[in-house]
């Protein structure tokens, strides 16, 4: 396997956007080079790049993409944006992202990509800290030597870099605190066992890949501390949307006693959207699963705030079990 150490999972380089691409994981270690606003909106629907926070840094790059492109066809220009916003429905940060970039368009497109370049900065440093804070409330909720359960895939790759709940889980370990992990392996596309298997195998950290069905079983046996994962977009309410199968490892957590943690930046909690049932859910079709049958593959699912015990953002502790901390 190819090192990612170093690497940013989406940046602007020499006018083009450049990503790793997601789709030919962990066999291969591919940069794609991303020019139009076309081929960027094609690699966040095949999931070349994905994660809420890259998202948002795919959606501030897109419309520097389209300021530069479109810069003297105003309509043109608008289409673009629309259709980068568009490009995937139920993550926050993609729509947040372009519009963040876009009232920039006023002052020209090197003002856009600077603001690109400040959302990308941003989610950077929101790793580190959620990493941080995250760390500490896993120890204080589970102890020293922590087993954590995670699903999908919440690290460098879905975040530039370190990550979210996979970036707490990298701290845990780099403080020698970390006893174990397991990776749910995230049906329809294996992101747990392809890409969150992947990059705790280039972080050194030991780890088993469980079914999707095995984790709540798992955790009645006694072989987890706690659940940690990401959001895709975190309601008002303290609804949680995340990748499909989040649910049911919240009720399993909850039926063992354990604590459900969700990391996620302040750039994923939309305060405009009340509650789960709100949120336009993705279906990727019936291709991804089989071809000769009918599917319901819905990518995400929406987790109630009563099965939440705490969310981990980069300047909060949220305890939906009891209170606030700052």
């Amino acid at each position: 396997m190819t090192s990612i150490a170093g690497m940013r999972t989406i940046d602007w380089v020499d006018g083009a956007v450049e990503i790793i691409d997601q789709t030919v994981l962990p066999g291969e270690l591919k940069i794609l080079r991303l020019h139009t606003v076309g081929e960027l909106v094609a690699a966040i629907q095949s999931l070349a790049v994905r994660g809420a926070p890259a998202l948002g840094v795919a959606g501030a790059f897109g419309v520097a993409l389209a300021a530069r492109v479109h810069a003297d066809d105003p309509q043109a220009l608008a289409a673009a944006v629309h259709r980068i916003e568009n490009a995937r429905p139920t993550a926050v940060n993609l729509a947040r992202g372009a519009r963040r970039a876009a009232g920039l368009l006023r002052q020209g497109p090197q003002a856009v990509l600077d603001e690109a370049f400040r959302v990308r900065d941003e989610e950077i440093a929101a790793s580190s800290a959620m990493a941080a804070r995250g760390a500490d409330l896993i120890v204080e909720l589970c102890g020293t030597r922590p087993r954590l359960l995670t699903h999908c895939n919440t690290g460098g790759l879905a975040a530039v870099t370190v990550g979210t709940a996979l970036g707490v889980v990298h701290e845990l370990h780099r403080r020698g605190t970390l006893a174990g992990v397991i990776a749910s392996e995230t049906r329809p596309l294996l992101q747990g066992a392809r890409l969150t298997s992947w990059e705790l195998t280039q972080w050194g950290i030991e780890h088993r890949v469980a079914v999707d069905s095995a984790g709540p079983f798992l955790m009645a046996r006694g072989e987890v501390d706690a659940v940690i994962l990401g959001a895709d977009r975190i309601c008002a309410n303290g609804d949680v949307i995340n990748k499909i199968g989040s649910y049911a490892h919240a009720l399993g957590a909850r039926r063992a006693g354990l604590p459900f943690v969700v990391v996620a930046p302040e750039s994923t909690v939309d305060l405009s959207t009340p509650s789960g049932d709100a949120v336009p859910i993705e279906d990727r079709g019936s291709s991804e699963i089989t071809p000769w049958a009918p599917a319901a593959n819905p990518a995400f699912d929406v987790t109630p705030h009563d099965l939440v015990t705490a969310i981990v953002t980069d300047r909060r502790v949220i305890r939906l079990d009891h209170s606030e901390t700052p």
